[in-house]
């Protein structure tokens, strides 16, 4: 069961892409805990709102555990992709990046760069090829000449640091076929419009366990080699990518100080 304080799985980090100077300012350590706040205050509001009489269930379980799996399911949901968006938004803001949500980028790119992007997500779909990232990107970057358009792309975090800028796609930790391959073409429509651009697919957390290696979900593994593409984030990798080394578990920290209070007001619902 997904309690708060465990929220999070762990991913090992390998690189550390940005490094971090200081810890996490108090001024957003309270904003990120007023997102957590806000979350789970609706959680408990929707599990209190929605209370069904289990008996079975309390008599195997305990009411304080079906309560806990109700606000589980009702946390998870309100949770979503927008808090996770604006946490990490902060997290990378406090390492001194220009931080922008739902950015939306017009590229303008070749046309035969625009009908290799489609071959490749096509060959990927149909497994008629297997992913790798720097292959693919060298595919598309090798047409040069001819003919140009102009694609809208919308990424959900888009980061400036100097001449560094990070256009990341955070998706659900086990996202669907659809989602992924949205997810791919607009990273390599973002590099052949810039190969300097930092293209990611990012995911908070591991479902699979606290290596990379461990992720499991099958369903990306089509469009992205999700244990070695550099292109993708999990877990550890992704917080520390954003924050510098150590964010991750200070992150989990917060996370845990604000689950002390949430436990006890789950067992008194």
């Amino acid at each position: 069961m997904l309690i708060l304080n465990n929220l999070f799985l762990d991913c090992a980090a390998k690189n550390f892409y940005f490094v971090k100077k200081d810890n996490m300012t108090s001024e957003i350590e309270e904003k990120i805990v007023k997102i957590l706040r806000k979350c789970i205050d609706g959680a408990l509001s929707r599990t209190k709102k929605n209370q069904v009489f289990r008996p079975f269930h309390e008599a195997l379980l305990t009411k304080e555990l079906v309560n806990a799996s109700a606000f589980e399911r009702s946390f998870s949901t309100s949770f979503g992709q927008g808090p996770v968006e604006e946490i990490s938004g902060l997290v990378a803001q406090n390492n001194g990046f220009e931080v922008e949500r739902q950015k939306q980028t017009l590229v303008n790119i070749y046309r035969g760069a625009q009908n290799e992007i489609e071959r490749i997500i096509s060959q990927l779909r149909e497994g008629n090829t297997k992913p790798k990232w720097e292959d693919e990107v060298a595919r598309v970057l090798a047409h040069g000449r001819g003919d140009t358009e102009v694609r809208r792309v919308i990424s959900d975090l888009y980061l400036k640091k100097e001449n560094r800028e990070v256009f990341i796609s955070i998706k659900t930790v086990k996202p669907n076929l659809d989602q992924t391959e949205i997810a791919k073409r607009d990273l390599l429509l973002l590099k052949a419009h810039n190969p300097d651009y930092e293209t990611f697919f990012g995911l908070f957390y591991n479902p699979g366990g606290t290596e990379r290696q461990f992720y499991n979900w099958s369903i990306p593994s089509k469009i992205f080699d999700m244990k070695r593409d550099p292109c993708v984030l999990i877990g550890k990798d992704y917080w520390d990518f954003l924050g510098g080394s150590g964010s991750y578990e200070e992150l989990l920290k917060i996370f845990k100080e604000v689950g002390r209070e949430t436990r006890e007001q789950i067992v008194n619902m």
